[in-house]
């Protein structure tokens, strides 16, 4: 199938701001690219696009005063099959880890593994592990927290989320994020795009969604703890060991977001 993605983003700025947006889709999936989703800005301004240290594309450019977009539009090829499953991959001892997944063991800004690691145990000690114990932590996720944009909160941590029960996809993600790492499973942050192909309507407002990598059998599998459920059209922006590693946009100074608009449609034509 094809999928017609992108974004628009609308910022009002008092004064020339420097700025960092990390909005196009993953190297990964430049291959199925038909149209690119070339980042553009109104009004033009010089960009310069560099990889991080993730191997993310981001690109930095300096915004001038008055009202600033950025807008993706891209078209990509997809085959249009349901994430991956493989309820019997394994999970790795520690020491049988790759050296590079080993900082995905750790806390992060917003993955406090320190303060849920006791948690962690209790709950998902009895759980077999390798697959069914990160579904079992899926599952529990996406049963304790409460869905709800009127609780967002750019500054929660994973622990936070599960002592006031309630957030958004983030949320949930650091929250399924943290509690993996406790239990010595290598788990890391991703954002993109989610189409609702497949899904039933009616259909929410688009948005940038957050899932999570989860490292066994020798590579690397999504999982979703805010849908928890297998979907079509998932195609990766960026990945870290949180969101404080992948912004959408990083402005060094002070400005309103005025308009926000992301799509991720089925083009039949």
């Amino acid at each position: 199938m094809r999928i017609s993605l992108g974004c628009k983003l609308r910022f009002d700025m008092p004064q020339a701001t420097p700025m960092v947006a990390m909005l196009n889709v993953h190297y990964s999936r430049f291959g199925d690219l038909e149209r690119p989703d070339y980042l553009c800005t109104s009004p033009g301004v010089p960009v310069e696009s560099y990889r991080d240290g993730f191997g993310n594309w981001a690109t930095r450019l300096v915004a001038p005063a008055g009202e600033f977009t950025l807008m993706t539009n891209g078209i990509f090829r997809d085959p249009g099959n349901l994430d991956p499953i493989a309820p019997d991959a394994v999970q790795h001892a520690v020491q049988a880890l790759p050296s590079d997944t080993l900082i995905f063991l750790r806390g992060s800004r917003y993955c406090d593994t320190d303060i849920l690691s006791e948690q962690a145990w209790q709950l998902f000690d009895n759980v077999r592990l390798g697959w069914p114990r990160v579904q079992a932590v899926c599952d529990y996720v996406h049963d304790h927290i409460t869905f709800g944009y009127e609780h967002a909160k750019a500054t929660r941590t994973a622990s936070q989320a599960w002592a006031e029960g309630h957030g958004v996809c983030r949320d949930y993600t650091h929250l399924a994020i943290a509690f993996c790492r406790c239990l010595n499973i290598p788990a890391r942050y991703c954002t993109g795009y989610l189409s609702d192909i497949g899904e039933p309507e009616p259909y929410a407002a688009g948005d940038f969604a957050a899932w999570m990598e989860v490292y066994l059998s020798g590579q690397w599998w999504v999982f979703d703890p805010r849908n928890n459920s297998r979907r079509i059209g998932r195609i990766l922006v960026a990945r870290g060991r949180d969101a404080a590693d992948v912004p959408l946009t990083q402005t060094f100074g002070p400005n309103t977001l005025t308009d926000f608009k992301v799509w991720a449609d089925n083009k039949s034509d």
